[in-house]
């Protein structure tokens, strides 16, 4: 418009750039323990597709240990990418040390990959042993940190589900989303979550509403 201006005086048509939107990224906390691992699985596949599809996508699996994985999901088949990661983890299949792992994301990962409106994909059924308020600060620090925390846990597979464990009560106030993740129709359900822009948070405190009952 400027340039039009000097050229031609004043009076002419205003020129506009066209405003271009980019996707916020998207981070994956996979839960790898031995309960976990089957589930964990699929959502990396979900992942991978996603980074496919051109988002920006961090990934990390956990079970006594964090790892970052997004490197080795480069690989453009999500087979080979994911039998990669099954190789390469240590901890695949094994023990679970939620707390102590999400403190690790916090303090080493969460400024790195969670700017720029990020969602935070969490995968893991939530039962911690120990030190639940450690578990519960944790939760919250990782809650502020991202725009939009999406918890996927595969007990709500049971419709009669409540969350009685001390672990999943401790984290479950902290999330905007707790959802199922045990099969594709969980996955097409995460995806329209994903697909939606987030909706101003509730005070923790009150945490997200159970979803309804799903099928076996």
């Amino acid at each position: 418009t400027v340039q039009a201006m000097a050229r031609h005086g004043d009076g002419g048509p205003m020129h506009w750039r066209t405003p271009r939107t980019r996707p916020a990224p998207l981070v994956v906390l996979a839960d790898i323990s031995g309960s976990m691992s089957r589930y964990s699985r699929m959502l990396l596949h979900f992942a991978h597709a996603m980074g496919r599809s051109g988002l920006r996508v961090h990934s990390f699996v956990f079970g006594t240990r964090l790892t970052p994985i997004s490197r080795l999901m480069a690989q453009r088949d999500p087979d080979l990418a994911v039998a990669q990661v099954v190789r390469r983890v240590d901890d695949w299949s094994g023990g679970t040390r939620i707390t102590a792992c999400l403190h690790d994301f916090n303090r080493h990962w969460s400024r790195r990959v969670l700017g720029g409106g990020a969602t935070l994909l969490l995968i893991s059924d939530g039962l911690e042993h120990g030190d639940t308020d450690a578990l519960r600060f944790e939760m919250e620090r990782l809650h502020k940190s991202c725009r939009r925390l999406v918890w996927l846990n595969p007990l709500l597979r049971y419709a009669g589900f409540e969350p009685r464990a001390a672990g999943i009560r401790a984290m479950l106030p902290h999330v905007d989303h707790f959802l199922p993740a045990h099969n594709l129709d969980s996955l097409a359900d995460l995806a329209r979550v994903l697909a939606t822009a987030p909706a101003p948070r509730r005070p923790s405190r009150a945490g997200p509403s159970l979803p309804l009952p799903v099928p076996t």
